[in-house]
């Protein structure tokens, strides 16, 4: 997680949402990514997005089977639909988020039953480091 919170520090530094993601197989940071949405002009270009594009090009398996991802504010719906199509094995988050979070809040994703994989969730890691990054950036824009 440690990791991830270097992404989100840089991307608030890019003036991004400060919000960071890493991607382990076999005990190996494979990507890193944090938000570039401003940057890009893109919309999906969230940090987990954008981590798992980067690992399935890395790996060129269609599928992140096996692979752990460490992300520091709980996934949008979007992204974790993008999880669950990946098959991630593992999904740790750090901060959670009330208002656009789809994991533990929201419409908790992964208890859907509609939704075709659900990696084991580890919730908590890192959060307050997390969420003061958070807080500082958005204190920062009022």
């Amino acid at each position: 997680m440690q990791h991830a919170l270097i992404a989100a520090e840089q991307a608030a530094c890019a003036g991004e949402v400060p919000v960071g993601a890493v991607i382990v197989a076999d005990g190996k940071i494979i990507a890193t990514s944090a938000n570039r949405m401003d940057a890009s002009g893109d919309a999906t270009a969230h940090a987990e997005m954008l981590a798992i594009r980067q690992a399935l090009e890395i790996l060129g398996t269609g599928r992140l089977t096996g692979c752990d991802l460490y992300v520091t504010l709980e996934p949008c719906t979007m992204c974790a639909g993008a999880i669950a199509h990946a098959r991630l094995r593992r999904l740790y988050f750090g901060a959670e988020d009330k208002k656009a979070g789809a994991v533990e809040n929201g419409v908790r994703f992964f208890d859907s039953k509609s939704c075709n994989h659900r990696p084991e969730v580890i919730s908590g890691i890192g959060a307050e480091k997390s969420a003061e990054l958070l807080r500082k950036f958005f204190a920062a824009r009022r």
